[in-house]
């Protein structure tokens, strides 16, 4: 039986507690989700951090304190988020690394986020990913649109694979401004995965709101893992908000049950990821 493991996207930068009350914003509630999404099936925590105020940050201190704090009280991977806000400067995001997590994101190009731009510009892609060799952490390429497949492709030609020597990816779909969350887009990337990247590249895929289930259903057929979370979407289903993060990895479970796959653990995370 193939397995497929879940990435918990529990916090992101743009959500508000208000809006969302479940929404884990201090290390504690990190914490409690984090263990609550074990629980339920995750094997890979993606992090983003808030300060006092609840407004997201990229502070390293804190970071530390995320890091250490996560790792005393669950097994999960812990993927910290280099991306931030869309406002970070590039030094503190670098800066992220420092915090020595098991993995990080590397979002592999620019992309028009709502009314704003993240904007990863060529220099700073590949500066983030000779870091990431350079401190033993394993990224995770984020992949907002088509074209950042063929990015990554170059990358790995130039700088070498990564920590580990494994490339896994991670396609991030439904953000207004960059690729369509629906089958069509995943079975695209797929096809461009096999094409442009080394064999046994390995993804995983998440649909912005609306398109969870779509994307979800899609990247499970594909073979490939999934990523959910209140990052990502703060609703269970149509007129219905989400009570929790372990609700929503609870249904990727149940997804990847249903398609006859195991829900990979942590440790079999790690040795599909060739994280140490």
């Amino acid at each position: 039986m193939s397995q497929g493991f879940i990435t918990v996207a529990p916090t992101g930068a743009e959500v508000s507690k208000s809006d969302c009350p479940p929404l884990p914003v201090t290390i504690d509630e990190l914490v409690a989700a984090a263990t609550d999404c074990q629980a339920a099936g995750a094997s890979i925590i993606h992090v983003h951090i808030r300060d006092d105020d609840a407004t997201s940050t990229l502070d390293l201190q804190r970071l530390k304190d995320t890091v250490s704090a996560l790792r005393e009280s669950c097994d999960l991977v812990i993927q910290l988020s280099t991306g931030g806000a869309v406002t970070d400067a590039e030094p503190d995001r670098l800066a992220v690394l420092e915090a020595e997590p098991d993995m990080a994101s590397c979002t592999m190009g620019s992309v028009n986020f709502g009314d704003d731009v993240f904007f990863n510009r060529w220099g700073f892609v590949r500066r983030l990913h000779q870091a990431m060799q350079d401190h033993g952490v394993v990224p995770e390429y984020e992949i907002f649109d088509l074209g950042h497949l063929s990015n990554l492709a170059r990358l790995l030609e130039k700088d070498g694979l990564p920590h580990g020597g494994h490339v896994h990816v991670d396609f991030v779909l439904g953000v207004p401004g960059g690729a369509s969350g629906d089958p069509a887009t995943v079975a695209d990337m797929t096809d461009a995965v096999n094409r442009y990247l080394p064999e046994g590249t390995t993804f995983s895929a998440t649909g912005i709101g609306r398109t969870t289930m779509p994307v979800m259903l899609s990247s499970v057929a594909a073979g490939g893992h999934l990523r959910v979370g209140l990052e990502d979407t703060t609703s269970y289903r149509r007129g219905e908000r989400a009570e929790s993060n372990a609700q929503l990895v609870r249904r990727a479970a149940d997804v990847l049950r249903i398609a006859g796959r195991e829900v990979a653990t942590p440790a079999d995370t790690r040795r599909l990821l060739s994280i140490a």
